[in-house]
């Protein structure tokens, strides 16, 4: 969308008006409506409504944080058949301060309920991770997700980012989200040694890669819809980081790890929210599965390449799905094989 941000007096043209690059949707002006815009809608194989109930593996952290070496075996092998069959589980005794955990829910909450104008002072610019989008409209045309975010790239400044973008009064509340960002990493340089234990490659493969690692950190918004079973909150996709911690992959493990599929729905009766905090390699660095995964063919199934290759791929070539680490390695192969 345009760099500049629209008068109050077409706010309600952002939400109604076809997509032109220049304007956006925002469900939150739409969940009164009746019905959703089209842009909305997803193919009826993607919003067909889940069926049965699926028990979330239980990892215990405290034998990792404790060092209890007489109980960590039993959580190695819960979260090798964890990432195996299911691609992910619940963690507990994480050893993250509540008080954190909620704070960042709470500033969640009070920030999606701000004027428009004010979060659009925050909006995303073109090329950029960080910032406020309604719908992802500023990428995509059709198939839109039904939620608002707020998303922060990797790194120190939330405080100053918010300050500087919606005014001074808003950094104890980008402070807040810098010290749950600065818990997540830690979080996950404990599981990362866990994923070592769990795949022979040692404690400190993992965590060694990503002692120095990016994350993004993103807010999530679902509003209340007056159509669910037409649309989706977030649709059908794997993701493409290397660990994702949700508050409510796969080929650094040549595929023996799985990266599930996952979607997020919606409801006309209430909204949601949930943190997501993706974690990242730093964008120079190599990723390759480690020999000792490679099995007996001696066959990787993925080319090396950077993070950086792979962000610029999801931004810029491929809408992020259930394909895109396939469809990734098969346009890097096809790289290296003109030259």
């Amino acid at each position: 969308m345009a760099s500049s941000i629209l008068p109050s007096r077409n706010i309600q043209n952002i939400s109604e008006n076809a997509l032109d690059g220049n304007t956006m949707f925002i469900p939150t002006m739409l969940a009164n409506k009746p019905t959703i815009p089209k842009q909305f809608f997803w193919p009826k194989s993607e919003t067909a409504p889940a069926t049965g109930i699926l028990d979330a593996p239980t990892i215990d952290l405290q034998a990792v944080l404790t060092g209890d070496t007489s109980s960590i075996k039993k959580q190695i092998d819960a979260l090798r058949a964890a990432c195996e069959t299911h691609g992910f589980f619940l963690v507990v005794n994480h050893g993250i301060d509540t008080n954190i955990l909620n704070g960042a829910m709470d500033r969640t909450a009070e920030f999606f309920t701000m004027p428009l104008e004010t979060k659009l002072n925050m909006v995303k610019k073109k090329g950029s991770m960080s910032g406020y989008s309604g719908a992802h409209s500023e990428r995509f045309l059709d198939k839109l997700p039904w939620k608002e975010s707020l998303s922060f790239k990797s790194g120190g400044g939330i405080e100053e980012f918010m300050g500087s973008s919606i005014g001074k009064e808003f950094e104890p509340m980008g402070l807040v989200y810098q010290k749950y960002s600065e818990a997540m990493k830690k979080l996950s340089l404990s599981i990362m040694e866990l994923l070592g234990l769990s795949l022979d490659v040692g404690r400190d493969y993992y965590r060694d890669f990503f002692q120095d690692c990016g994350s993004i950190m993103r807010c999530n918004y679902y509003p209340r819809c007056p159509e669910p079973e037409l649309t989706l909150g977030t649709g059908p996709h794997s993701d493409t980081v290397a660990l994702t911690i949700l508050q409510q992959e796969e080929a650094m493990t040549n595929g023996m790890y799985k990266s599930c599929v996952h979607r997020a729905v919606v409801n006309r009766h209430s909204s949601r929210r949930s943190i997501a905090f993706f974690v990242i390699p730093r964008g120079d660095k190599v990723i390759r599965a480690h020999d000792s995964l490679i099995g007996p063919n001696g066959k990787r199934l993925y080319p090396d390449f950077t993070w950086s290759e792979l962000e610029e791929f999801t931004q810029k070539y491929h809408r992020a799905d259930e394909n895109t680490l396939q469809c990734f390695a098969q346009r890097l192969l096809r790289s290296s094989s003109s030259e």
